[in-house]
């Protein structure tokens, strides 16, 4: 009887000196290990392998396999063309006798094993590369991660553990197509451990207490005590996740714990926030905790002396007056409430803008966009961009829910494929968009088995939307359907400038072209959201150590292509390239109709060359510019240079005009997120370099 059921031979049997494992009086027969090492043969060890793919192919016949395995000793003796055979000659020989003598099934289960434990060695080669190069100094492609021994032990694991996801869990042609940068799977590492993002309701857990695993924590009864408590859930939020925390509602829901204190108390209790996310670490201390804050729109008394006391806190800034990292305070911009004189919180946008204009935070965000208006609840952002709203599983909120995960896609690579020809471009853009719904919806099964207890924070203390009802065994599939599954795109600039000779920034039909792309992508993730009858929904994917990475790989793939590939780094989603020259109003226009596009998230950035402190004037016009070209979340970057032996703050090029140290902070915004330039990789130095400030104009425009 065959043993893989491949058509009946005559296998003969040859009994070659040696072949017998157990012979104690055999001549010695060697094989030189991949490492160069020379060890003695064992038969046994390719009686085992071929064993192993009979198996594979629902057969038992472990004779058979000795047999062949000496066979294969035979044939390796005769025809090797080295006195000592590799181990890569001994597996040729294996898949040869087999083929040869009829076991077709039996050789491509044992060529699939061969593969497989070649990915594998490989995975562990690659591993200890980038545990040497840790174990140096921790990478770069995070700029909140220190380079303390804690974040190097991290950094290793995530290392292990993205290696054996590639290498083990994920399926091959998903596997491929990140590792060879057709797509980018996002916090690979995390990848079946946890959740990305979540907006927290603060509200909720400040009213009802909470529990951090050491015992109950009552409710606030002073400022003070809720913003330390507000420091606390976002520290134990981010221990339980690999994304941003967020706050969706901060003014309405700590307005209740700031009732019947002075202006003053409010102010020290936000100052006190401000440093505690300066300084607290999450992550086995490796960092702080990812923190964005969204406020502005409530009118109540208490609300607007939470919305007073942290911008004033945030404007005086940490010990020494340096300027907070974090949190990211994102302010909410809506007519009637805050964004025209005479609007209930109009000081407090005026407030939002100076503080603005001095310390790069707030961004701002317009609840009357087309795509943010049409919601009972305002809307909420991370400083990633991150936006989640709508839902088919349940109650459209921000609150309780966040962004499950989510994958980019190559689009330049995709352009350079296609060689001109749009329609193999859109073609191989729906195949890709594809794997990475097939890719997302892998990903969400196996989150979907994670139990309570596995994020005890998150959905012990009932954060995530729906979790209060289930038991610490219980798994969380049922309450995750209400997150997000969010394809990314990155490049499209240079996707356009490799189909057309030309990005959305130079010619009006590369910019419909573009408008066309990004359309479409979004009319995919509605029809995967029908098919899935899941959350899917398309990011403008912030390049956070991305941007790089696929471009060195096309580069090398393809060479260097002008305008493509000529660069070290690939703008940011939609965005114009940084070092192209327009102004303000114009770049606005061309990027403003992508917002509606990518509802898991945007952002729209305008450069100055200098803080603009000295002109909210014309900071104002360019905010209702930016309303009015339908924006739904937006960014006002300059430099920020501060001398941190005399405290001295401007734009500072080598050495400090003041004391003439060198000791200079250089803080700048690249994905969302502020961040010191110390911190960057190389594609983020060399786009910080490229960036054109662009010319800010006067405006009368209001949004009514």
């Amino acid at each position: 009887m065959n043993m893989d059921g491949s058509a009946q031979k005559n296998v003969r049997i040859v009994e070659i000196e040696g072949s017998s494992s157990n012979d104690s009086n055999k001549p010695a027969m060697w094989i030189r290990k991949r490492d160069g090492r020379i060890v003695e043969f064992d038969t046994t060890k390719i009686a085992d392998a071929i064993f192993g793919a009979v198996k594979a192919v629902g057969g038992n016949d472990r004779d058979l396999a000795d047999e062949l395995a000496a066979v294969v000793v035979r044939y390796v003796k005769e025809y090797s063309k080295q006195n000592v055979p590799t181990v890569e000659e001994v597996q040729d020989a294996v898949e040869k006798v087999l083929i040869e003598r009829g076991h077709a099934k039996t050789a491509k289960a044992y060529i699939l094993y061969r593969d497989r434990r070649t990915r594998i060695r490989e995975a562990r080669s690659e591993l200890m590369d980038v545990v040497e190069e840790i174990l140096v100094e921790t990478n770069r492609e995070n700029a909140n991660v220190g380079n303390s021994p804690s974040a190097k032990m991290l950094q290793i694991a995530s290392a292990a553990s993205r290696q054996y996801y590639l290498s083990r869990l994920i399926p091959e042609e998903m596997s491929q197509a990140h590792r060879n940068g057709d797509i980018h799977i996002h916090d690979l590492d995390f990848y079946g451990k946890t959740l990305t993002c979540v907006q927290i309701p603060l509200g909720k857990l400040l009213s009802n207490g909470f529990n951090t695993g050491h015992g109950f924590i009552r409710p606030p009864k002073r400022p003070s005590s809720a913003t330390a408590l507000a420091a606390i859930i976002l520290q134990s939020s981010q221990n339980d996740m690999h994304g941003g925390q967020s706050f969706a509602f901060f003014d309405r829901d700590m307005a209740k714990f700031v009732s019947g204190a002075s202006e003053f108390e409010v102010y020290q209790a936000m100052e006190a926030l401000v440093y505690n996310l300066n300084s607290m670490h999450s992550r086995a201390g490796a960092q702080v905790p990812f923190s964005s804050i969204n406020l502005g729109c409530d009118t109540t008394p208490e609300g607007r002396m939470v919305i007073a006391g942290l911008l004033k806190a945030y404007e005086k800034g940490l010990g020494r007056g340096e300027t907070p990292i974090f949190p990211n305070i994102i302010f909410r911009i809506k007519a009637g409430v805050n964004f025209n004189p005479g609007d209930p919180n109009y000081d407090l946008f005026k407030l939002a803008m100076r503080v603005s204009a001095h310390r790069m935070n707030p961004t701002f965000s317009f609840m009357d966009s087309s795509f943010n208006q049409s919601f009972d609840t305002e809307v909420a952002y991370m400083g990633c961009r991150t936006r989640v709203i709508a839902n088919r599983k349940g109650p459209s909120v921000a609150d309780g829910r966040g962004n499950l995960s989510f994958s980019t896609i190559n689009l330049p690579r995709i352009a350079i494929k296609a060689n001109h020809n749009l329609d193999v471009f859109f073609k191989e853009l729906e195949s890709t968009m594809d794997l990475v719904a097939r890719q997302l919806h892998h990903r969400f099964q196996i989150q979907s088995h994670l139990r309570v207890c596995d994020m005890p924070f998150l959905m012990g203390q009932g954060i995530y939307i729906g979790s209060e009802n289930l038991h610490p065994s219980d798994e969380i599939g049922e309450v995750i359907k209400n997150g997000t599954l969010s394809i990314g795109f990155i490049g499209l600039a240079e996707a356009l400038a490799s189909l057309t000779g030309k990005h959305h920034g130079q010619d009006e039909s590369a910019r419909k072209i573009g408008l066309e792309i990004v359309a479409y992508m979004r009319k995919l993730v509605d029809r995967f959201s029908d098919e899935y009858d899941l959350n899917y929904t398309l990011l403008a994917t912030p390049a956070e150590g991305l941007s790089g990475r696929f471009v060195s790989m096309d580069r090398k793939a393809y060479g260097v292509i002008e305008g493509v590939t000529d660069k070290e780094y690939y703008s940011n989603s939609f965005h114009i390239p940084v070092k192209f020259d327009l102004s303000s109003f114009e770049k606005c226009q061309v990027e403003g109709p992508y917002h509606q596009l990518t509802n898991a998230g945007h952002i729209s950035y305008v450069e100055m060359d200098a803080p603009p402190i000295h002109n909210l004037e014309a900071y104002e016009a360019l905010l209702h510019h930016m309303a009015s070209c339908d924006m739904g979340y937006v960014g006002i970057n300059f430099p920020i240079d501060e001398c941190l032996a005399c405290s001295h703050h401007g734009v500072i090029e080598e050495t400090c005009p003041v004391c003439g140290s060198s000791d200079i902070r250089k803080i700048r915004r690249i994905t969302g997120y502020l961040s010191t330039v110390d911190r960057f990789n190389d594609a983020k130095k060399a786009e910080l370099a490229d960036r054109h400030p662009h010319k800010v104009q006067q405006s009368g425009s209001r949004l009514h």
